[in-house]
C-alpha cells in the first residue's frame, strides 16, 4: 500500500514541476519578445531575437526576409494574403521592409499554434538630431500640490493632532480646495487659514483617479490653521540634455524627473530649462553612483527653453535658443535599437566643460526589456573620463 502511494506522490510531484517547467518557459518567451519593434520606411531592418517562435504578419504593406533572401512581398490595402505566406521563424535572422509610415501586427505563436502576444512594429520616417551632453538646469512645477506625507500638530490647546492622518497618501496631488482650483503651496495655505476651522473638501488626484476627501483643519495660533501635511510644489536639479533637433524640440535626462521623498514620477504644469555650470564631480564608487553638483542662474537671460513633458524615457520640450557651445555640432541620423551592437562606442559629454567624446564599450543589448531605459549595458574605458568621473555619475 505504502508502495502504491509513493508512487502516486512521486507522480504529483512530477506533474506539478512539468507544469511549473512550462509556466516558467512561457512567461520567459513572453519577456523575450519585445512588445513594439521600430523600422524606417523604405529601409531594411534586420532583426535577430533567436526566440523559438513563429510569427504571423497581418495585413500590412510590408516586405519579409529570411537568412538574407526574400520570402514575402505583400502591397496590401484592404486585403488580405494567404497566411501561410507571411510566417516569420523568429529564431533566425530576418529583415522587414515597409515602404509606407504606420504601423502592423506580427502576431506570436508558439508551435504555430498557441497565441503568445502581438509585437507591435511602427513604421518611422527617418529623423535627424544633434547629440548634446551638456548639462542643464531644470526647474518644474507640479500639477497641483504634492503630498509628501502627514504628521502630528500642536493645536491651541497644547493637544497633538493629526487631521490628514490615513486620509491623504504620500503621492497624491491636491488640485482643488471646495471645488476651486490652487496652483501652490501659498494658496493651500491661505484656504486652509481662510477656512476658521470649517471641514475642507480637497480635490486629489491620486494616480490616474480623481477624488475628493474631507479634512478637518487644526488651529495651532490665532488665525492660523493646519491639516498636518508636508507639500511640495516645484523641483529643481541638473542633468543632461540629450539631443534637440532641427525643430528646436529636444530630450533630456534619460529617466523621468521624480521625487525624492514619494520615489514617484511628478505630474508637472510646466517648466523652464536653463545654462547650467558644473561647480563640482563627486566621483562614482562601488556601491555610490556619485553626482553633479551645478549652479543655476534663473535670470531670463540663462533661460534656454521650457519644460512640455516629464516621462520614463526623460524630460521633452522647445528651446528658444541652442546652448552656448552647440552651435556648430553635427547633426546625425537617429539610428534603430535592432542596429546596436557589442563592442566599442563612444558617448558624448561635457562633464569637463568641454564637449567632448569618451570611449566605452557596449557589454550587453537587451532588445526585450520591457524598461526602455535597461536595454544597453557599457563599460566606460576612457582613462580621462575614468579619472575624472570614476564612469557614469547622476546627473550625465
Amino acid at each position: 500500500m505504502w508502495y502504491v502511494k509513493f508512487q502516486k506522490r512521486c507522480r504529483w510531484l512530477a506533474l506539478s514541476g512539468l507544469i511549473l517547467i512550462c509556466i516558467f518557459f512561457y512567461f520567459l518567451l513572453m519577456d523575450s519578445i519585445p512588445d513594439k519593434i521600430r523600422i524606417v520606411a523604405g529601409r531594411e531592418e534586420t532583426f535577430d531575437l533567436k526566440v523559438p517562435v513563429t510569427g504571423q504578419v497581418q495585413p500590412s504593406q510590408v516586405q519579409v526576409f529570411t537568412n538574407q533572401s526574400p520570402a514575402v512581398s505583400g502591397e496590401i490595402h484592404q486585403g488580405t494574403i494567404d497566411a501561410a505566406q507571411t510566417v516569420i521563424n523568429m529564431n533566425d535572422r530576418f529583415t522587414l521592409k515597409s515602404s509606407k509610415e504606420g504601423e502592423f501586427l506580427i502576431s506570436c505563436k508558439l508551435f504555430g499554434i498557441f497565441d503568445l502576444k502581438d509585437v507591435s512594429v511602427e513604421v518611422v520616417s527617418s529623423r535627424t538630431v544633434i547629440p548634446c551632453g551638456t548639462p542643464v538646469g531644470i526647474y518644474v512645477k507640479t500639477e497641483g500640490v504634492l503630498a509628501i506625507g502627514t504628521s502630528p500638530i500642536t493645536g491651541i490647546d497644547g493637544m497633538s493632532y493629526e487631521p490628514a492622518l490615513h486620509i491623504i497618501q504620500s503621492g497624491d496631488y491636491i488640485k482643488t480646495v471646495d471645488n476651486q482650483v490652487i496652483h501652490d503651496k501659498e494658496e493651500l495655505v491661505e484656504r486652509v487659514n481662510a477656512s476658521g476651522g470649517e471641514t475642507l473638501v480637497l480635490g486629489v488626484q491620486r494616480g490616474e483617479e480623481l477624488i475628493q476627501l474631507k479634512v478637518a483643519p487644526v488651529q495651532t495660533e490665532r488665525d492660523q490653521y493646519r491639516l498636518g501635511i508636508w507639500v511640495r510644489d516645484d523641483l529643481a536639479g541638473v542633468g543632461t540634455m540629450t539631443y534637440y533637433t532641427p525643430q528646436m524640440e529636444y530630450g533630456a535626462l534619460g529617466h523621468p524627473v521624480s521625487d525624492v521623498d514619494t520615489s514617484t514620477m511628478i505630474r508637472l504644469e510646466e517648466g523652464q530649462l536653463y545654462e547650467t555650470r558644473i561647480v563640482g564631480i563627486t566621483k562614482g564608487e562601488k556601491g555610490s553612483p556619485g553626482e553633479l553638483a551645478g549652479v543655476i542662474d534663473y535670470q531670463p537671460s540663462f533661460r534656454l527653453g521650457t519644460v512640455q513633458g516629464n516621462s520614463q524615457t526623460g524630460i521633452y520640450g522647445r528651446l528658444d535658443r541652442i546652448p552656448s557651445g552647440l552651435e556648430n555640432a553635427e547633426v546625425v541620423e537617429v539610428g534603430m535599437k535592432q542596429e546596436l551592437e557589442t563592442g566599442p562606442a563612444q558617448i558624448i559629454s561635457s562633464v569637463s566643460g568641454e564637449r567632448r567624446r569618451y570611449d566605452i564599450e557596449i557589454q550587453e543589448l537587451d532588445f526585450h526589456s520591457g524598461n526602455e531605459n535597461k536595454g544597453i549595458q557599457f563599460r566606460v574605458t576612457d582613462p580621462k573620463l575614468l579619472e575624472l568621473t570614476g564612469g557614469i555619475v547622476q546627473g550625465m
